[in-house]
């Protein structure tokens, strides 16, 4: 089965498509356009950069393959986290202390983001402060330990627990250890989703839905095609993701070996009682556990437990999804066993072989953003911010990111996936030694 084909069948049962009302689809391109800037892609990033580029009064084209929000920006998880889920490793290795420091902050900046373009753009997105971190065993509650010491030493106000008080914070009998920090938080992916697409429009981006681009010439001025109609224009920005290579193989043939398509999956209750919700998790937090393979959910505005986790690294869905997700669930809260599974989805997020964001250029008018690695729903939005500024010949910040050098996953197009399958095997027998 084909990634597209995967795709459009894990989001069949989603509760956010089937909690929002979506406006008129956007019509296909069928015309010949001229833009300041073409953005492929009508995801968080594309549409951050979209809206960030015509708030700068640049004209902007945006081009989506299927609908805006249809990918992983409105299936995920929803959770906003401070820093990047390859930790700072990289950026200290490659850049140095001053620019890790740097791009640290940035993290925090985007967690910001996320929330002043929802005040300022009137996007109501459920949004909810607060983040629970949780370890499993006494061996990663170490390791927890020693990540909310570094937490704490780049400014991160934490609260400790361990043991008993643990279940101050999380009802549970499952985790020997947390931290709880409110900088960080959660929100509805697609009502952001949708929002900053009214917003973008309002601002004068054109949007077209189902127009993949099949062909890039670049140049100055690029010209993208589509099977009805073609856009120039002075810069393009590719965010895409590990869809763009799926709908145009030769769009961007040079990056995509450099990220891998990983399915991951999340079910959803029935609304519960309140009381029960306040009980397990009182602060109303998104949580996530510190395994390689990890578990991380969450409670809707309306009371239903989101839990998400267990992943696929070919495009085939586990079988028995559902049974799987409701057993992690309980074990997790027992207090909801017998609690019926109401929804079942997933979708593919682009991770990086150091599971840093690969930002970056290809040639003087071409951008990229790809490699969010699990950490897009914040780090989009500062991405978007980044790209407009250097469109307009800022591109301090954006280099940064572009600086950071990334690997092509091993083993080529036919055995780059099953490589990473047996990799990910041994973190998961790690995760339960």
């Amino acid at each position: 089965m084909s990634l597209l084909q995967s795709d459009t069948q894990l989001n069949q049962r989603s509760y956010y498509e089937a909690s929002v009302l979506r406006p008129p689809a956007a019509p296909a391109l069928r015309e010949r356009l001229q833009a300041d800037v073409l953005v492929v892609g009508g995801g968080f990033a594309g549409l951050s950069s979209a809206l960030a580029l015509a708030e700068r009064g640049l004209s902007v084209v945006l081009l989506e393959a299927d609908r805006v929000g249809s990918g992983a920006s409105g299936r995920n998880g929803g959770q906003a986290i401070v820093g990047y889920a390859s930790g700072q490793g990289p950026f200290e290795e490659q850049l140095g202390q001053a620019d890790a420091d740097r791009a640290w902050a940035l993290s925090v900046q985007a967690v910001q983001r996320v929330q002043q373009r929802m005040a300022q753009h009137g996007i109501d997105a459920d949004w909810k402060s607060g983040y629970l971190y949780v370890a499993d065993s006494a061996r990663k509650a170490r390791q927890l330990r020693d990540d909310a010491d570094d937490l704490r030493q780049r400014g991160i106000d934490l609260v400790w627990a361990e043991g008993d008080a643990v279940r101050q914070h999380i009802d549970s009998p499952r985790y020997a250890a947390a931290a709880y920090e409110q900088v960080s938080g959660h929100l509805h992916p697609l009502k952001y989703a949708l929002g900053l697409q009214r917003a973008a429009e309002q601002a004068g981006v054109r949007v077209f839905e189902q127009s993949p681009v099949t062909q890039l010439q670049r140049g100055d001025p690029a010209l993208a095609r589509t099977e009805h109609g073609e856009v120039s224009a002075r810069f393009v920005v590719l965010a895409g993701n590990c869809t763009l290579s799926a709908w145009g193989p030769q769009v961007a043939p040079e990056i995509a070996p450099r990220i891998m398509p990983v399915g991951t999956y999340i079910v959803a209750t029935p609304p519960l009682d309140p009381a029960v919700v306040q009980r397990l998790i009182p602060s109303g937090a998104a949580v996530c556990d510190n395994n390689f393979v990890l578990d991380y959910f969450r409670f809707s505005a309306d009371h239903r437990l989101l839990f998400g986790g267990r992943v696929s690294y070919t495009t085939v869905t586990p079988p028995g999804l559902k049974e799987l997700m409701q057993r992690r669930m309980v074990q997790v809260f027992p207090a909801l066993a017998g609690v019926p599974i109401e929804f079942v989805w997933g979708g593919f997020v682009d991770i990086s072989m150091n599971r840093a964001p690969d930002f970056g250029r290809l040639g003087d008018n071409v951008f990229y953003l790809q490699g969010f690695s699990g950490h897009g729903v914040a780090l989009t939005t500062l991405a978007g911010d980044l790209v407009a500024e250097a469109v307009a010949g800022q591109a301090s910040q954006f280099d940064v990111f572009a600086r950071l050098k990334h690997q092509r996953f091993p083993g080529g197009a036919l055995l780059r996936t099953p490589s990473l399958a047996l990799g990910m095997l041994w973190h998961r027998l790690r995760d339960v030694l």
